[in-house]
């Protein structure tokens, strides 16, 4: 018998392309619909986070349910979060002056390195967290970013590029990656198969 596809909630942060990323979980085994209204999030059994924006924009589309939100991925609800998707966990970014949802305590930085924005493979270095699984550590992922944070509470990788900064985060259900998995070959396709069969064990009914 054939496993019962994930359903998945994609957040549409009203800007970029989120074709990519939801072929990406879909390769994986989840059932990809893209959130119409922000009312959705709030009953996601598993939410994407896409790597798409700049933090006070979308953390403004977000407002409204900001609290609301982040109460539900301290309550478990599975999440994985991308590029400014991850960004967004933290309290607070330089890039901006909007909250962030402060799943994380710390502030997201601008990157310590003359060339930004850091665009192109790098290695990744992590702890064997299970979102790794089957991944050696150092291997090469693909990055677009000018802001990371500092390695912290809740890092389970990290890159360098100027500097250490946390390329993988991880609170409760919720997965933060600042590397695009969707972008990054075989290594991305197998977080991302690791994240949707633990969240399609762990996804409240």
């Amino acid at each position: 018998m054939s496993r019962a596809l994930l359903p998945v909630t994609l957040v549409d942060y009203g800007v970029g392309n989120l074709h990519s990323i939801a072929k990406a979980a879909e390769r994986a085994g989840a059932r990809v619909t893209v959130a119409d209204r922000l009312d959705d999030l709030l009953a996601a059994r598993c939410l994407i986070f896409p790597g798409v924006g700049a933090f006070d924009a979308v953390m403004e589309r977000l407002a409204p349910v900001r609290v609301e939100l982040a109460d539900r991925l301290r309550g478990g609800v599975p999440c994985l979060a991308v590029c400014i998707g991850m960004q967004i966990l933290f309290e607070r970014s330089e890039e901006g002056v909007a909250p962030g949802l402060g799943l994380l305590p710390g502030t997201v930085r601008r990157l310590r390195h003359p060339k930004l924005p850091h665009m192109g493979w790098n290695t990744v270095a992590h702890d064997g967290d299970p979102a790794f699984d089957g991944i050696p550590s150092g291997s090469y992922f693909y990055f677009v970013h000018s802001f990371a944070p500092d390695p912290g509470p809740g890092t389970i990788a990290r890159t360098d590029y100027g500097g250490a900064y946390a390329s993988a985060v991880r609170a409760g259900g919720t997965l933060g990656v600042q590397f695009h998995p969707e972008k990054s070959s075989a290594v991305g396709a197998l977080v991302m198969r690791n994240f949707v069969d633990r969240a399609g064990r762990e996804a409240q009914p």
